[in-house]
C-alpha cells in the first residue's frame, strides 16, 4: 500500500511540514529509473529519492546523500533554486504533487510498473513540460486536473453500485481486497458488506503502519497484523524503512539466494555423480575383468574351428563348460589380445574411477563448507567477498553466440572448446597463442581444446586431465569408457595450406588416458 492513496493522505501532510519552505538546490540522477532531489534553507537540508523500478517503485526520505563524481545527470533544470510551497495527494488517486513558488508543479505519480514524474510548468497543466521516464510516451497526455477522483462513498451510492467493492472505492488497493475477500465479502449479503467496508476504512484511517513479508516479497499495509517486521505512527519512518526491506535488503536477499540455489545445484548434481559412479565403479569390480575370457581362448586355440563365430570351451576360471561369443573377421588368437587390452584399459578406467569419486567427495565437503559459511552473511558486504574469495557468481554466463569456441573455466584457467571443423581453424588461429596447450583426441573426429596461458603458472595436471576429458567428450570417442587424448603447446600446431577445415600438423605431442566427461553445470 505504499503508493496507495490511502497511505499517501497521511504521507503528505508529514512532507508539506517538512519541505514547505525549503529551495530545491540539486536534481540528479546516478542509477536508472531513480531521481533524487535536495531541499535547503540557511537552517537544514532534507533528501528525497524516487525508485521508479518497474519491479517495485517506492520512495524514501534520506538525511544524506553523496552524490557520485561520475555517471549522474541534472534533471528538470528548470526547478533549481525554486521554492517548495505545498506537497499534497491528490484526492483519490495513486499520485501526489510538489508545489514550487513559480508556480510550476512536479507530479509524482505512482502507476506501478508505470510509475514516473512529470513536470508542468505554470498555466499549462494539460501537458507536462518534461517526463522523468521518457519512455513512457502516453505520459505526455495526463491532464494534471483530470487525475484527481471525487468519490460518493454514501450508503445510498454503496447500494446503487450493489456493494461491489472495486466500484465503490477504487483506490483499496491489494492487500484490503484480499481481507475483504478473506472476510467473506463476495457471497455475503449487501448489509454484511457495507458492515465489513465500514470496518475497513475505520482501520485505513487508524494511522498505522506495518512491513510484512508475503510469498518472500515485502508488503507495507495499514491493515492491524500480528508478527510485524516493522511498524510505525510515522510515515515518512515508514517509507524508509518498506524502502531499506523491499529495495536494499530484497536485493540482497535475491543475489544472496542465487548463490545458495547455484551452491546446492551443484550439491545435488555431485551427489548424482557419486551415486552413478560408484554403481559404475562396484559393477566394473564385481565382474569378471575380459583378461579371464583371452586366457580360456588361448588354451584353447587347438579346439576354436575356423571362422566360428562361437564356441564352447572349458572355463577353468569358474570350472565349468561356457559359450563364448568371437568377434567375425578377427583370428581367435587376434580377438584375446583385443580383451587383454580391454583389461588392461579396465584396470586403467577403475583407477580413473576410483580417483574421480575421491575428487568428487572432496568436493562435495567443501559444498557443504561454503553453505555453511553462506548462511550467517547478513550484507552486501560480506556477501560480494565471500563470492570473491570463492570466485563464485550470479551473473547469467556471457553470451558465447558469435564466438567459434565454447568457453570455460578450470581451476582459475579458461578452457577454449572449438565447435566445429571451422571454427577449429578460427580459434586455433585468431584466439590460441604459442604457450597456450593444444588438446585432441586422438585418432578421431573432434573439437580442438586450449587452455589458455597464464604467465607465471605452470598448468597443474588436474587441470590438463579435465581439458582432456573435454576434449574426448567433444569427439567420436564420447562414447569410450576410456579416450587417448594428445597434447602439445600450440607452437607445435600449424595448418597444411589446402588441408580439410580442422586438420592441422602436430609434433611433440604427448598423449593422455581419460574417461570422456563433459561440462558440469553450475
Amino acid at each position: 500500500m505504499h503508493l496507495n492513496y490511502h497511505f499517501l493522505k497521511y504521507l503528505c501532510p508529514e512532507l508539506e511540514t517538512t519541505f514547505a519552505g525549503l529551495e530545491l538546490v540539486t536534481c540528479f540522477s546516478q542509477h536508472k529509473d531513480e531521481l533524487v532531489m535536495g531541499f535547503a534553507d540557511d537552517e537544514q537540508s532534507h533528501y528525497l529519492r524516487a525508485n521508479l523500478s518497474p519491479s517495485n517503485p517506492c520512495i524514501c526520505f534520506p538525511e544524506d546523500y553523496k552524490r557520485s563524481k561520475k555517471n549522474s545527470v541534472d534533471l528538470f533544470p528548470e526547478l533549481i533554486g525554486d521554492t517548495v510551497v505545498s506537497v499534497r495527494a491528490l484526492s483519490f488517486e495513486r499520485a501526489f504533487r510538489f508545489d514550487f513558488k513559480s508556480q510550476k508543479t512536479l507530479l509524482f505519480k505512482l502507476h506501478g510498473s508505470r510509475s514516473n514524474i512529470l513536470l508542468y510548468s505554470y498555466g499549462d497543466h494539460q501537458h507536462p513540460k518534461a517526463l522523468f521516464r521518457n519512455e513512457l510516451k502516453e505520459d505526455h497526455n495526463i491532464a494534471l486536473h483530470e487525475l484527481e477522483r471525487h468519490l460518493d462513498l454514501s450508503y445510498e451510492e454503496f447500494l446503487k453500485l450493489e456493494g461491489k467493492a472495486a466500484a465503490f472505492l477504487p483506490t483499496l488497493g491489494k492487500i484490503p481486497r484480499e481481507w475483504l475477500k478473506s472476510h467473506g465479502y463476495i457471497e455475503a449479503d449487501i448489509e454484511t458488506k457495507w458492515q465489513l467496508m465500514q470496518e475497513m476504512l475505520d482501520m485505513l484511517n487508524a494511522p498505522l503502519f506495518s512491513i510484512i513479508k508475503k510469498n518472500d516479497q515485502y508488503q507495507l499495509t495499514l491493515l492491524p497484523v500480528q508478527n510485524a517486521i516493522f511498524s510505525s505512527a510515522d510515515p515518512t519512518e515508514s517509507c524508509n524503512a518498506y524502502f531499506q526491506h523491499a529495495v536494499i535488503h530484497q536485493a540482497f536477499e535475491k543475489e544472496k539466494g542465487l548463490l545458495v540455489k547455484k551452491l546446492e545445484d551443484q550439491k545435488k548434481k555431485t551427489n548424482t555423480y557419486l551415486n552413478k559412479t560408484s554403481n559404475k565403479l562396484a559393477e566394473l569390480q564385481d565382474s569378471p575383468p575380459p583378461s579371464q575370457t583371452a586366457d580360456v581362448i588361448m588354451a584353447n586355440l587347438h579346439q576354436i574351428p575356423q571362422g566360428a563365430e562361437t564356441t564352447t570351451l572349458f572355463d577353468f576360471y569358474q570350472n565349468k563348460e561356457t559359450i563364448i561369443k568371437l568377434k567375425k573377421g578377427l583370428t581367435p588368437q587376434k580377438y584375446a589380445e583385443n580383451l587383454y587390452r580391454k583389461s588392461k584399459n579396465r584396470k586403467l578406467e577403475i583407477q580413473q574411477l576410483q580417483k574421480n569419486l575421491s575428487e568428487k567427495e572432496d568436493y562435495y565437503l567443501q559444498l557443504e563448507t561454503l553453505l555453511e559459511e553462506l548462511a550467517p552473511i547478513d550484507n552486501f558486504k560480506e556477501l560480494r567477498a565471500f563470492s570473491k574469495t570463492h570466485q563464485l557468481s550470479t551473473k547469467p554466463k556471457e553470451d558465447q553466440t558469435n564466438l567459434p569456441f565454447k568457453r570455460f573455466e578450470i581451476d582459475d584457467f579458461e578452457i577454449l572448446v572449438g565447435k566445429s571443423a571451422k571454427s577449429n581453424d578460427q580459434m586455433l588461429r585468431y584466439y590460441s597463442w604459442k604457450d597456450d596447450v593444444w588438446l585432441h583426441a586422438k585418432d578421431v573426429a573432434g573439437s580442438h581444446v586450449i587452455i589458455k596461458y597464464k604467465s607465471g603458472q605452470p598448468i597443474p595436471q588436474t587441470t590438463l586431465e579435465r581439458a582432456a576429458e573435454l576434449a574426448a567428450y567433444y569427439s567420436k570417442s564420447k562414447n569410450e569408457s576410456l579416450a587417448a587424448v594428445i597434447y602439445t603447446p600450440c607452437k607445435y600446431v600449424r595448418k597444411v595450406k589446402g588441408s580439410p577445415a580442422g586438420a592441422v600438423m602436430v609434433d611433440q605431442e604427448k598423449v593422455l588416458m581419460v574417461a570422456p566427461k563433459g561440462p558440469v553445470s553450475s
